[in-house]
Order: C-alpha cells, then structure tokens, then sequence
C-alpha cells in the first residue's frame, strides 16, 4: 500500500504540519525502513518481499526526497528536527516504537531514533557520522558530483542509458557494486529522485559537523558495512563498534554503499535478524 499521512510537528514558530508519503506492506512487529540522501523509499524494494513475510513494513520517503514534500517553513534538515518528524509520523500511523533499518543518512537516524528510544531496535547498514573529516569531505564530494551529473543530463537519454547494463553502470556504480541488476525503470526513477530531491542540499549543509561518537544503550543495534562501499568506506564500521560496544558488527561481501539491491537476500537476513 502506498499512502500519504499529515501530522503536525512542533517549530520555534509554533506547530507546523509535515507530509511524508510511504509504502506499507507485510504483517508482524513493525519495521520502519529510511533510505540516504538524495534516494528514495524504492531503494527498499529489492528486499520488500521477503521482508513483509515477517514484518509490517513501513518503508518512508524522508522529507524533502522521493515523493515527500519538504518540510515547512521554519524546519531544518537537522537531526534535532528530522528525528521528531519521524517520530510524529510513527504516532500518526499509531506505531509505537517500532523496528527501524536504515541506509546510509537513513542509518545515521536510525541511530538517532534508538538514542531517543523512540524505536525497539536498529539495523543500520553503512550508516553517516563515523567518518574523519577528510572523509566527510570526500563522501559529501562524491554526492555533490552524482547530482550534478544527474541535473545535467536530459531525461530521454537517462531513459536510455538505464536500458543498458553499461548505461546502468555509468549511472549508479557509485552506490551499487552490482549496477546491472538494477532495473531500467528503477535506475531512471532513482537518477530522477536524486535531481528532484528538495532536501538534498539543506540535508548536507545539516551534516557538515555531524559526528556519531555515542552509545545507543538499552537496544539491540546492528550494523553492517558493505566490502564494496565506495563513499563510506568500511573502516567505518570499526568507529562504529567501538562508539556502540554492545552493536554487532556484519560484514556485507560484494556489496556496496546501498546492498540491498546487490544482495537482496542477505540483507533481508540481517534486517530480520536485527529486528527479533
């Protein structure tokens, strides 16, 4: 079920009312899934199935990406702000504390929302805010470049070079150590989500000066790097285990820095795992 819910999020200016379109499948405890910048809640959908066979899953556009609006005037993209939203919009659903995975931005605030306790446990695969700041520098390098790359190409020729595995490659390589399992469609409506992403740069301007460097006490935490991850690299994870002792640590082999599409199987292993 793909659907869109309202609800109402406290601002220095008083309530404002944010929009966050998802999609909803499966039965069981519920598990809420959040992509990285500049994707969309699609990102998921490689591992939706197999998922929702155990899960009520909630895969969400974040505010600002996919087919979500941006947040309302008077809101930032900062973790002091997108936190709460998430936790409103789980209220609104009448979620309470549920399972939450997430990939990249997407495992920085799943980590966020275990912190706050507002969730029961976190899978967070190749998470932000381990990094040094030279690697900050370079992943927020690489990200400005695949949007401008994405900006600068009509969208007839994206249509075309998705209908290729070379065209494929050229297009998603960055994130994908496996580009040509992708689909045509799913390439060309993630290069789009990525141009159309209102959030996108308010998002990174937010995590200039994020570092990750607390326990998340009291949860189960799982986090798991990809071998092949070409924007945070896996070393990460390392800073990782050591900010959160008690998390476990998975090695993801031949996947890169979104693994769902690159190994399906096991990274619906890992999120079921993780949210016992």
């Amino acid at each position: 079920m793909t659907a869109t819910v309202s609800f109402s999020v406290p601002s220095p200016h008083g309530p404002r009312t944010a929009t966050v379109s998802y999609a909803r499948k499966g039965v069981g405890a519920p598990l809420l899934l959040l992509h990285g910048i500049g994707h969309h809640r699609q990102a998921w959908d490689p591992v939706m199935d197999i998922l929702a066979t155990e899960r009520d899953v909630i895969a969400v556009d974040l505010p600002g990406f996919g087919a979500s609006p941006a947040l309302p005037e008077g809101l930032t993209y900062g973790l002091s702000t997108v936190v709460p939203t998430l936790g409103a919009f789980c209220a609104a659903l009448g979620i309470d504390r549920p399972h939450v995975a997430g990939n990249s931005l997407g495992g920085l605030l799943a980590l966020e929302l275990g912190r706050s306790k507002l969730v029961r446990s976190v899978t967070a695969l190749s998470p932000a805010g381990f990094w040094t700041e030279a690697e900050r520098r370079y992943a927020f390098a690489v990200l400005l470049t695949m949007r401008r790359a994405a900006r600068g190409l009509p969208v007839p020729l994206v249509e075309r070079l998705s209908r290729t595995a070379a065209g494929r490659t050229l297009l998603t390589s960055t994130i994908y150590a496996r580009p040509g399992r992708r689909s045509p469609e799913a390439v060309t409506a993630e290069t789009l989500a990525l141009v159309h992403a209102t959030g996108f740069a308010d998002t990174l301007r937010a995590g200039t000066n994020v570092r990750f460097t607390d326990d998340v006490p009291g949860l189960p935490v799982t986090v798991a790097w990809g071998t092949r991850d070409r924007i945070l690299v896996r070393r990460q994870g390392v800073r990782a285990k050591r900010a959160i002792p008690g998390a476990r640590l998975i090695r993801l082999p031949g996947c890169g820095h979104v693994p769902m599409n690159d190994d399906p199987a096991l990274v619906a292993r890992v999120l079921l795992d993780g949210s016992r």
